[in-house]
């Protein structure tokens, strides 16, 4: 039975969407170097912001793991860590940094 809705959905969607190409290109339609300009830099600054997200929380969950398994160490860990995390985020405001400079 869900078989058929959803296939019976996505028929209706393509038979509705189906007008949208019959119609004739406006003179001023189209995308310029500017907007794909943009478009790059915001995709680039959500790649970056993920990526360094997950990179914070790989590094603090490695920290976490060493000082469990060595307490005594729990100062120089958290160090490394803190200074690691800051390199880190300083490449998402770099790429920041990008995306304003080319959005502008």
């Amino acid at each position: 039975m869900k078989s058929k809705v959803m296939f019976l959905t996505i028929a209706a969607v393509l038979l509705l969407a189906a007008p949208v190409f019959a119609q004739t290109p406006d003179a001023t339609a189209g995308i310029g170097r500017g907007e794909l300009t943009r478009l790059g830099a915001l995709i680039g600054m959500g790649l970056a912001a993920g990526l360094c997200g997950t990179g914070q929380g790989k590094a603090v969950a490695s920290a976490a793991e060493g000082i469990a398994r060595n307490p005594g160490a729990q100062a120089a860990i958290q160090t490394l860590m803190i200074l690691g995390l800051a390199f880190i985020e300083s490449l998402a405001i770099f790429t920041l940094l990008i995306v304003f400079l080319r959005s502008s």
